[in-house]
């Protein structure tokens, strides 16, 4: 397949030229980068207001640890600490469980169990194994719980991995990245230990469920061998595949600037990129979700896209079965609760020693007025459903058609380009993104939101 001659449909360069502007990823509403100073007392008046809520619980441990630190990667990450320094980190996580369970009732039930990280698998197996436990001791599961894991394949073999299974996991996301070496030795990663096929034949040998990710945008790719990685993958049918757009934020992850002098592609080069991957996973058979997600027809997240029910928090795409009011652990977790966001300190030593104390250590947050929560029901629908339906949205906020309209940043000028440039479609009561506009979701939502408006923040590209 010449995948880049069928990239026209899917991308027009012309639309590219004009809206791959710098916007919010909206992982969250509003952007972390919005966050102020919280403390653990506003955290917990959160936690107690929504603990009233028929919600269910969906945990977040954040395993900072890393074997090499990645040159590209913008996540929360140290190197690896001794064994000493990884246990008594593991043994904060315990004392940080019980500190949060005097504040969450017993009849709640968990949805969701997510590791990132780092590289949560750089700690031993039976350090998870022991969390799990801990956490499935206090409250009882939905049917069908998601317990997931970020892997880095790139340091496990075939034993590890049936010890992650024995750990309980059920979703694997599996940090492909690229599958050219000379790519991964570039941006300072490994490649995997495993070929992919026999680690898909062991994990789904067990019922476990497979998601890929990758990364475009690095040095050494072009968007003929990042196209060959996804022509490669899609033979294996994984459940889901992740594309993600490099994000180069030297101003905040200063690491990334080695890949400067090594040379990143030139912009319409990453755009191409983004272009055949969406070719070729769609050509697949391959659903897509939200930003950069592809999932199979069958997958759960395509059938909630079908119904207006996909949603989304700081750990992914999910389901109203398994959304959550999301409860974060360990250093720079991000908790995520209706009216509130609350993240721990980014000082690693001082996270043990307050949670050793007896105390939490959330240090930034943001507590969400009325407003900033419907704007974030606008902001979810679009960024995971393409489609919102005001009437719907109101509803729910208890408040009128008009005072949504109000609340939002309504540039009906702006509104009328977007949607005569095809990004979407519009009656009186629903917004619906089209197949060629969803590339530019991020645009549209950025137009609608108040906190834009003169911003002086800065953003990545959306492609």
């Amino acid at each position: 397949m010449n995948v880049t001659q069928q990239t026209s449909s899917q991308a027009n360069e012309g639309l590219i030229a004009k809206y791959n502007v710098p916007a919010p990823r909206y992982t969250s509403y509003p952007p972390a980068n919005y966050f102020a100073d919280f403390t653990p007392d506003q955290y917990l008046a959160a936690v107690a207001q929504t603990d009233r809520d028929e919600n269910n619980i969906s945990w977040y441990i954040h395993m900072p640890f890393c074997r090499k630190l990645c040159h590209y990667c913008g996540c929360n990450s140290y190197p690896m600490q001794k064994p000493e320094a990884v246990e008594r980190y593991v043994n904060a996580i315990h004392h940080e469980i019980d500190l949060m369970a005097l504040h969450l009732r017993p009849n709640r039930k968990i949805s969701q169990i997510h590791y990132g990280g780092g590289s949560p698998t750089a700690i031993a197996p039976r350090f998870l194994k022991e969390i799990n436990d801990h956490l499935l001791s206090l409250h009882a599961t939905i049917d069908r719980p998601e317990i997931a894991i970020e892997c880095h394949p790139g340091y496990l073999q075939a034993k590890d991995w049936n010890e992650l299974l024995d750990c309980g996991f059920n979703r694997f996301s599996i940090g492909v990245q690229d599958l050219d070496e000379h790519v991964l030795k570039a941006v300072n990663r490994e490649p995997s230990l495993m070929p992919l096929r026999d680690i898909f034949g062991l994990l789904r040998s067990a019922g476990a469920t497979i998601n890929l990710d990758f990364l475009y945008g690095l040095p050494l790719q072009t968007p003929e061998s990042f196209a060959r990685n996804i022509e490669a993958v899609v033979e294996l049918r994984p459940d889901r595949v992740v594309t993600f757009s490099y994000g180069h934020v030297p101003w905040v992850h200063k690491r990334q600037l080695v890949l400067e002098k090594i040379g990143l592609p030139e912009e319409r080069a990453k755009q191409r990129m983004g272009a055949n991957a969406r070719a070729i996973m769609r050509q697949a058979g391959y659903r897509s979700i939200g930003m950069d997600h592809y999932v199979l027809p069958e997958d759960e997240l395509s059938k909630a896209l079908d119904n207006h029910y996909l949603r989304r928090n700081f750990q992914g795409y999910c389901t109203l079965r398994t959304t959550g009011q999301v409860y974060a652990l360990g250093v720079t977790g991000i908790s995520q609760l209706s009216t509130a966001y609350a993240q721990n300190s980014h000082d690693i030593d001082g996270y043990m020693a307050n949670i050793e104390a007896g105390r939490l250590d959330v240090r930034r947050g943001y507590a969400l007025t009325h407003r900033d929560q419907m704007v974030r029901e606008v902001v979810e629908s679009l960024m995971c459903n393409y489609h919102a339906d005001w009437k719907d949205i109101a509803k729910r906020m208890g408040v009128s058609r008009e005072e949504l309209r109000e609340a939002l940043h309504w540039d009906e000028n702006q509104l009328r380009e977007m949607e005569a440039d095809g990004l979407f479609m519009r009656t009186e009561d629903t917004l619906t993104m089209t197949t060629e506009g969803t590339p530019f979701v991020r645009n549209v939502v950025a137009a609608l939101d108040p906190l834009m408006v003169n911003t002086t923040r800065k953003f990545s590209k959306p492609i």
